[in-house]
């Protein structure tokens, strides 16, 4: 079994790999989320990582604008404890840092500390990435922000380790395939819709999970990119698409719904903090 992720080897979503499936699956790299999700839909490999929210900077748009150019589904999830380090070449001392690479994520979540620097930030396409080139490239006025992981695969110093604004640091991946998961009691279900333009529209599709005492775990809004300020709902919510309860909800919503798309059905993420 082959599991496509987005990142050079030492991302966090190679160590999500990890603690989903098992330390012993064969992984492949990918250098852009569209890299993961083709992947997987043209058989390369059975299954992709993909993250789709942080605990601090919220969701990974782009991963779910993914959803609407392929035909994949959520078959499962993992959350992943982030613990960014301050990365440089062995020979680089803090005061001798003048650029700060890393993934635009990883950047906003140690905002405070990196200001406290006073070095230039560049984004880059991924966390341990950053810390190949830095040392590829023999970047000794660097530093990057990554994983202990990522800095022991590629001989580099961890200079400074848990400097992420907020120590509650998590983020949520789904894992992707052709298919979803069968129903196995502790589901949750992912969606996307967007709704006729009327008074009370959202109230009313949302009146449907309400009534038959389905619990929402998460709902935001983000444009269709199609009109000016017309919006999809993301939405996930307890239960399984093939439980009863929930099928009645979805056959409701999509009576009231201009678009509705399930992303999937799959066990729900056990707890680690």
């Amino acid at each position: 079994m082959k599991v496509a992720f987005q990142g050079e080897i030492g991302a966090y979503s190679e160590s999500a790999v990890y603690s989903y499936f098992n330390p012993s699956v064969q992984v492949k790299p990918c250098r852009n989320l569209s890299d993961v999700f083709e992947s997987v839909e043209k058989g390369e490999t059975l299954y992709g990582v993909v993250p789709i929210e942080n605990s601090i900077e919220g969701s990974v748009n782009q991963t779910y604008d993914l959803f609407f150019t392929h035909d994949l589904k959520v078959c499962g999830e993992t959350i992943l404890k982030i613990v960014h380090c301050l990365i440089t070449n062995p020979k680089t001392s803090l005061n001798s840092i003048k650029i700060v690479y890393s993934h635009p994520q990883a950047l906003a979540q140690c905002r405070s500390f990196l200001e406290s620097l006073g070095c230039d930030l560049i984004p880059t396409y991924d966390t341990a990435g950053s810390v190949k080139m830095m040392k590829e490239k023999k970047l000794m006025e660097a530093g990057a922000v990554a994983s202990e992981r990522a800095a022991k695969i590629y001989g580099m110093k961890v200079l400074v380790k848990g400097i992420a604004d907020n120590p509650n640091n998590y983020t949520r991946f789904f894992v992707i395939s052709k298919n979803d998961s069968p129903l196995s009691g502790k589901d949750k279900t992912s969606i996307i819709f967007s709704l006729k333009d009327r008074s009370g529209a959202l109230y009313h599709a949302l009146e449907e999970f309400a009534v038959r005492n389905i619990n929402l775990t998460k709902i935001e809004s983000r444009p269709t990119k199609q009109e000016p300020w017309e919006y999809n709902f993301y939405l996930d919510f307890e239960g399984h698409r093939n439980e009863e309860r929930c099928q009645e909800a979805l056959k409701a919503i999509e009576k009231k719904s201009a678009f509705l798309k399930v992303l999937g059905s799959y066990p729900r993420a056990a707890k680690t903090f």
